[in-house]
């Protein structure tokens, strides 16, 4: 199972946010990215909060399809090695 958001903007990121934990909760194990047109530095907070709940959960959340500047604004803030 899997969840594919297309935006995570400070406009939409709570329910991007919400959509995903929903995702998780449900069995998903797999968050691809490669849709991902719009994101913001809100999406970096959003990544750490699933892959926390994932934890939390013993499941190992695979991140897919990465976008170049995502991953370029994790490395920036330090976290992209908890991606």
């Amino acid at each position: 199972m899997s969840f594919a958001p297309t935006s995570i903007t400070m406009t939409d990121a709570a329910d991007a946010l919400r959509e995903g934990m929903e995702a998780i909760v449900q069995g998903a194990t797999t968050i691809d990215l490669s849709g991902l047109a719009r994101f913001d530095s809100s999406a970096v907070s959003a990544l750490l909060a699933w892959q926390r709940a994932a934890s939390e959960k013993s499941v190992n959340l695979e991140l897919v399809g990465l976008p170049e500047g995502l991953l370029s604004l994790a490395k920036l803030y330090g976290v992209d090695v908890l991606l």
